[in-house]
């Protein structure tokens, strides 16, 4: 088998972005790609999802940011990284040798952030920006952008004419309705959608009596978001007509064949990667195994099979 022949049939082209595979790296727990060069073959990969990245730099929260659950994680890292001038300056020229699509996931504590920083990105070595709407809007009293509709619509329309890049818009899966945030996204101009986002979750350290996070709750993530992840990207595939990444517990090309029959287009991988920073090659490898066995000559065929009326 040649490379070019595997290639082909994994081979996958969203909102114009050619992916040598459908597999992504999830932001948050990839870094910035380089510091897994070591382990994965990130040009295969369809797209590394860097790190949420700010107009300014941010130091993050402070106490215990990450906690072990029953097969999970909390996480309440705060979104610390450089700030966007450093990520332009000094970190893309650094991967830009990796031949890997950068999508850059971003956020804001106000539609002007957000604008700002799509706006700077708007660079040749940027594949595309996925936009963080799970984030606190501080001019609005602190409601989150990505449990309002309104709220959303209003920040992916400042982004969508910031930018001439395509933008994923991220769901945040605590809301009543996630078809209703996806249609409102989709309207407002999102090129794709990808989801979901964490959880919120919270540990209490029974001997302190004290919460385990330094901000008491944090992000849930791993195997234990799985089915609520499937069902959402279930619902969405099938009110959407944009392209829907599927993500939230993968740990393995079954899992990724779950989503795929679901109605995703792509999939990223989060907090496998803590777990084995070879993951998703591993997964890569499995999808073909699994298109062979089933005489599946595109990975395109699968997607959305398990949608029924």
């Amino acid at each position: 088998m040649t490379h070019h022949e595997r290639d082909e049939r994994l081979h996958t082209k969203l909102a114009g972005i050619d992916m040598c595979t459908p597999v992504l790296a999830a932001s948050g727990t990839f870094g910035f790609g380089e510091e897994f060069a070591d382990f994965v073959d990130l040009a295969r990969l369809g797209g590394v999802m860097v790190k949420g990245t700010t107009l300014h730099p941010r130091r993050g929260n402070d106490g215990v940011r990450i906690a072990e659950t029953p097969q999970g994680m909390l996480n309440c890292i705060g979104l610390e990284n450089p700030g966007v001038d450093v990520f332009l300056q000094e970190i893309l020229p650094r991967i830009r040798p990796y031949g890997m699509n950068v999508i850059v996931n971003i956020s804001g504590s106000s539609i002007e952030d957000y604008a700002a920083v799509a706006e700077r990105l708007n660079v040749p070595d940027v594949a595309a920006i996925e936009i963080n709407i799970s984030c606190p809007n501080v001019k609005e009293g602190g409601i989150v952008f990505g449990t309002d509709p309104h709220a959303a619509e209003a920040v992916v329309r400042a982004v969508r004419s910031a930018t001439q890049k395509p933008v994923v818009v991220k769901l945040s899966p605590n809301v009543t309705s996630i078809t209703e945030m996806a249609c409102a996204v989709e309207a407002a101009g999102a090129d794709m959608i990808s989801l979901i986002n964490t959880l919120i979750g919270m540990s209490i350290d029974i001997q302190k009596k004290k919460p385990v996070l330094g901000n008491r709750t944090g992000g849930l993530s791993g195997p234990a978001v799985k089915p609520v992840a499937v069902r959402m990207v279930y619902e969405v595939a099938r009110v959407v007509h944009v392209p829907v990444i599927g993500m939230g517990g993968i740990t393995s090309w079954e899992d990724a064949v779950e989503f795929f029959l679901a109605g995703a287009s792509a999939v990223a991988v989060g907090t496998a990667n803590f777990t084995d920073p070879t993951v998703t090659m591993k997964i890569c490898d499995g999808l073909l195994h699994y298109m062979e066995e089933h005489g599946i000559s595109h990975i395109r065929e699968i997607v959305g099979m398990a949608q029924t009326d």
